[in-house]
Formats: C-alpha cells, structure tokens, sequence
C-alpha cells in the first residue's frame, strides 16, 4: 500500500476552513434560539423541544449523507458536492430565520421551528463530509493534525458567531427585545453568518482538489476494479467497531451535558447575572451575555487545539481526552455558583478545554479503526453518539426541570456538571487501536 502524500500546513487548513462558515451559523444559533422562541411566546418548559431540532436532522441526515458521498465521484470530488449544496441551502436558512414572525404572522412559533428545522438538517448536510474529508485525504501520521486544525477553526467560527450580536449592537444595531419580534442585532448577525458562511465554503471547495478513485484505490490498498460487497444499512450497523460503541458512552454523556448548557444558560442566569456593581442586567444585556460566554468558551479551546497533537502524542489520546472532560465537568460546577457576568467567564474555560476534546479526540481514535471505503457512512452513524442524547435530553428536559427542579434552570447546569463528569470517567473503558 502506497501511502497518502503529506500536506501542508495549509493544505490541511482549507479541508476545514469551509467549518468555520458553518460554526459561525451554528454558533448563532446555539447562542439565540432559545431567546428568539422566548420572543415568539415559547415558554421555558418547552424550550427543549424546540432544540429536537437539530439533533434530529442530525440522526437522520448525517448517516445518508456520508452512505451517499462513499460512493460519490464527480469534478468536484467525493465530499465537496455535498458540502457546496448543504451549504447554499444553510446560507438562505439562516437569512430566513429572523423573519419568521412576517413569514408567518399569525403562527410564527410554527414557522419558526420549520425554519429550524430547515435550517439544522442543511448545517447537517454541510458538516458530515468535512469530518469524513479529513480522514480521506489525510495518513494516519497526520489525522490528529487534521481533526485538531479543524477543532482550531471551529472554535474560532464558534467566536465569531457568539459576539456577532455584541458587534452589531457596537455598530448602533438596536438590541430591544420586542415581543413577537427577532431584535435587530439578532437578525443583522445571522444575516452577516449566512454569507460568511458561503463565502468560506467556496473557498474549500476550490482549494481541495480530492483523490480521484484510481489514486484513492492505492492510498487505501484497494482494487480499483474490484465492486465493494453491496451491504445493506442494518449490516453497517452490524459490523460497527468496537471503538465507536465504547466512544458512544462518553459521547453520551458529554453531548447530554452541551446541550443542556445550549438550550438553558439563558434562563438559567436571567435575573440572576450582575454587572460588577451588582445591578441585575436586563433581558436584551443577559441575551448579548450570553452570546460572550457561549463566544469565550472556544477561545481557549483554540489555544489548546494549537498544542493538542504534541500532547496527544506523549501521553495518549485517551488520557488527553478524559483530563479535558475533567475541566469541562468543574467549568459547569462553576457556573452554578457564580452570579457576577465577569466571573462567569471563568468556567466557560473549563468548557472550553473540554469542547476542544470533544471536537478532536474521538475523531482521531475513531479514523484510524475505520475502512477507508466506509468512512463517510461510519463518521455519519457516528453522529448518532452526539444525537442521540441530545433527543432524549430534548424530550425529557422539560420534565426534569419543571417537576425535578422546581423550574430552576441553574440545576439544569448542576446535571450538566455530572454528566460531563460521568463521560470522563468512561473514557477508561475505551480501547484504542
């Protein structure tokens, strides 16, 4: 088997420059859905099921589009055809979000969460390849590179995204919450994500030229002639690795922890997060809060991508992979105890070391064990570990807060603290190749 060529520094760079666009929209959206369908008229207890929406896109979308780009080969490539149109379609998405009260006045709830809807099954389409064109383009040498380049550019695209707002409002953008209505600075942001977005796409799109099936063949000691055995979706599933299984419960519980951070940090510190004089702030200042934390947490989570692939390298992915978890398990304790806005940012850092991880590690472990002709419809089944917890935390969250916690949604955090604690400890029980 001959192997893949290196890359630069560069060339791994624009495989996933194309994931900061797409962060950029997503972090938008992880940082404001909750207020938006709090001005449409949602009320707290059923905010998770409104967020069923991306995990849902994500359990079914992501494996069908990694099954179908395995056995994609055109001009653009294998990946690149899919990650082009996901994101033409996340672009408008996101450009129609903030008008879902005119699109549909007389039940803009409704629209809105089709919109989601829409909005998280093209995100979908867009992010499953870039994780699967790592794995194709790069050798084993080189893929915690890749995986930690492109934790690098997702962290900045999730900056980007949480301070957009703040940006807008900087810029004389009103941020007044209006009842039935998306604020200014809200809808100006995902305007300005949604051509970022495809202007950042593009450029992965013409800079990645993929490996055509003859050159992919020797790469991956296959025989270009050879028909891969036609194997139906249940004996994928059948044949699964040990490792991703193993990985699942950790991605289980740290997925179950993320998202209860997205979807109740905003209710969670209303009324409750102070400036330093200790005066409450309001409703339009806690949202525009809220976007700064969920921006601060990949701030270090980029400077601890930068030195990841040295550290994995002397002492294991695994053990690089449970320490993160440790810090993301006390950076939510510490949310639970701090009420002054600037405190606050001190445990997004532990989040952050842990999110850096959580993008990085498990990907790295599992490329390595996958067949290289399945590695799009495996990372996709993958995406099952990061769904699937957020779809059963989605229908039960609501419940738990309101009869578990009396409608505290700072208990919600304090959950979210065991069960990144609970994922680190299931890391020991991974086996890696």
């Amino acid at each position: 088997m001959q192997k893949k060529p290196k890359l630069s520094f560069w060339q791994i760079w624009n495989l996933s420059f194309g994931f900061l666009g797409v962060q950029i929209g997503y972090s938008l959206q992880n940082s404001n859905t909750s207020s938006i369908f709090q001005s449409l008229g949602a009320d707290v207890n059923t905010l998770s099921y409104f967020w069923l929406a991306a995990p849902i896109a994500g359990l079914i979308i992501q494996p069908i589009v990694g099954l179908f780009s395995d056995h994609t080969w055109t001009r653009l490539g294998r990946r690149i055809p899919f990650i082009l149109g996901g994101a033409v379609v996340s672009s408008v998405a996101l450009m129609l979000m903030p008008n879902c009260p005119t699109l549909l006045s007389f039940a803009p709830l409704a629209m809105g969460a089709f919109i989601l809807l829409f909005m998280d099954s093209s995100f979908n389409v867009t992010m499953q390849p870039f994780r699967a064109l790592v794995g194709d383009m790069l050798d084993d040498s080189q893929k915690t590179k890749g995986f930690v380049v492109q934790t690098f550019l997702i962290n900045l695209g999730a900056v980007i995204g949480g301070v957009l707002p703040t940006i807008m409002t900087a810029f004389g953008v009103s941020d007044a919450e209006i009842a039935g209505q998306v604020p200014k600075h809200i809808a100006y942001s995902y305007y300005a994500g949604g051509i970022i977005l495809l202007l950042t796409v593009l450029v992965t799109t013409f800079m990645v030229k993929e490996y055509p099936p003859h050159e992919f063949a020797l790469y991956n000691d296959l025989d270009e002639t050879d028909e891969e055995p036609k194997t139906g979706f249940w004996q994928l599933l059948k044949g699964t690795p040990k490792v991703m299984l193993q990985l699942g419960v950790t991605q289980f519980f740290s997925w179950a922890a993320l998202f209860l951070m997205w979807t109740y940090l905003k209710p969670a510190i209303s009324g409750i997060v102070c400036d330093p004089s200790g005066v409450i702030l309001s409703e339009g200042a806690t949202q525009s809060w809220v976007g700064i934390l969920n921006a601060a947490y990949p701030i270090p989570a980029c400077f601890i991508a930068i030195f990841m692939t040295k550290i994995a390298a002397k002492f294991g992915n695994k053990s690089v992979y449970a320490v993160t978890l440790l810090f993301g398990a006390a950076g939510f304790f510490g949310l639970t105890l701090l009420h002054n806005q600037y405190w606050m940012l001190l445990p997004m850092v532990g989040i952050g070391i842990a999110w850096a991880g959580i993008l990085a590690m498990p990907y790295s472990i599992l490329s390595k064990a996958v067949d290289a002709r399945r590695m799009g419809v495996y990372m996709g089944i993958f995406n099952f570990t990061v769904t699937i917890p957020q779809v059963i935390v989605g229908l039960t969250g609501g419940v738990i807060l309101k009869h578990f916690f009396g409608s505290n949604a700072v208990m919600m955090l304090a959950l979210a603290a065991i069960f990144m604690l609970c994922a680190a400890i299931s890391v020991c029980f991974v086996k890696e190749k």
